[in-house]
C-alpha cells in the first residue's frame, strides 16, 4: 500500500516557485533495488514505491510551473536484466498507466513517450498510446516516459534519418545543421534541458539525452529515487536556481544588459 505523500514544504515551494524555473526538467530515477535490498525486500518492491515518488514529484512539477518533465524510466539496456525483474517492471508500468489516467487528464498534462516504444509489450503499448492520445490537446506540463530508452539509439537512428535524406536528394549534407539534427531526436519539440537530476549518489549520465544535456546544469542526490520527494525535488530546484549559466560566454557578458537571451535562460 501507498505511503502518504509528503507534507508540502510550503516556504521552499513559494521561494522556488517566486524564481525563474528550468524550463525541462530530466530525471535519472535511481535506486529503487538499492532502497529495497536495504530493507530486506524484493527489488520490485523498491520500483513499486518509486512509483509513489514519480507520482509526487510530477505533481510538484505541474503545480510549480515547469514546463516538461522527463522520466528515465526504463533504459535500452534494461531488457538484459533478469526476465522476472523486466516483466514486473512492464507490469508497474501499465499499473501506473491506468491509475495515473485520470489525474494526467484531469489536470491538463500531456503525456509523451520517447525510445523504442515499439520494442514494449502490447499490454504496455496500448494503454500508452491511448493515454497519449487522449491527452494530445492537453496545454499543460508535457510528462514525457523515456522507456526502451538510450541516447546513442537515438542519435543513431537520427543519423540514420539524415542520410536517409541526403540520399534523396532532400538536404544537402554540406549545409547540415544542429536545427537539421534536432528535429530528428525523439525529443523534437520540448523545450531546452535546463536541469538533469540522477538520485541515488550515482555521478553519471547513463546513456540518457546525450545531445539535450550539452548545456544543462547537473544536480546529484544521495537520496534513494524512493526517498526522492516535493522537499528533494524543490532543493534540487533551488540549487539550479543558485548557478550562474554562462553557455560559454564570461560572468561579466552574461550580466550585460545586450547579452544574448541564450545565455540569461
Amino acid at each position: 500500500m501507498d505511503r502518504p505523500l509528503t507534507v508540502l514544504p510550503t516556504a521552499l515551494e513559494a521561494q522556488v516557485k517566486a524564481r525563474p524555473l528550468p524550463r525541462h526538467v530530466g530525471i535519472i530515477m535511481d535506486g529503487n533495488g538499492r532502497w529495497a535490498e536495504l530493507r530486506g525486500q524484493p527489488r520490485l518492491e523498491g520500483h513499486r514505491e518509486g512509483s509513489v515518488s514519480v507520482r509526487e514529484v510530477t505533481r510538484t512539477a505541474r503545480r510549480i510551473g515547469v514546463q516538461a518533465l522527463t522520466l528515465y524510466a526504463f533504459s535500452s539496456q534494461n531488457w538484459a536484466r533478469p526476465a522476472e525483474e523486466v516483466a514486473g517492471l512492464m507490469d508497474l508500468l501499465r499499473e501506473y498507466l491506468e491509475s495515473e489516467r485520470a489525474e494526467i487528464l484531469d489536470n491538463g498534462i500531456r503525456l509523451n513517450a520517447i525510445g523504442e516504444v515499439d520494442k514494449l509489450p502490447r499490454y504496455v503499448r496500448e494503454p500508452l498510446e491511448r493515454l497519449r492520445a487522449d491527452s494530445a490537446h492537453n496545454t499543460g506540463m508535457v510528462l514525457t516516459l523515456a522507456l526502451s530508452y538510450g541516447g546513442r539509439e537515438e542519435l543513431l537512428r537520427a543519423a540514420r534519418d539524415l542520410a536517409q535524406a541526403a540520399a534523396r536528394g532532400e538536404l544537402d549534407p554540406a549545409h547540415l545543421d544542429a536545427d537539421d539534427l534536432e528535429s530528428r531526436l525523439w525529443t523534437a519539440g520540448l523545450p531546452p534541458v535546463d536541469l538533469i537530476v540522477r538520485t541515488s549518489g550515482e555521478q553519471r549520465i547513463s546513456n540518457f539525452l546525450l545531445w539535450q544535456l550539452a548545456y544543462a546544469e547537473l544536480c546529484f542526490t544521495d537520496a534513494l529515487w524512493p526517498d526522492f520527494r516535493t522537499e528533494e525535488f524543490l532543493r534540487c530546484l533551488s540549487q539550479f536556481q543558485g548557478r550562474e549559466r554562462r553557455f560559454g560566454l564570461t560572468s561579466a557578458q552574461v550580466n550585460r544588459d545586450d547579452t544574448p537571451q541564450r545565455a540569461k535562460a
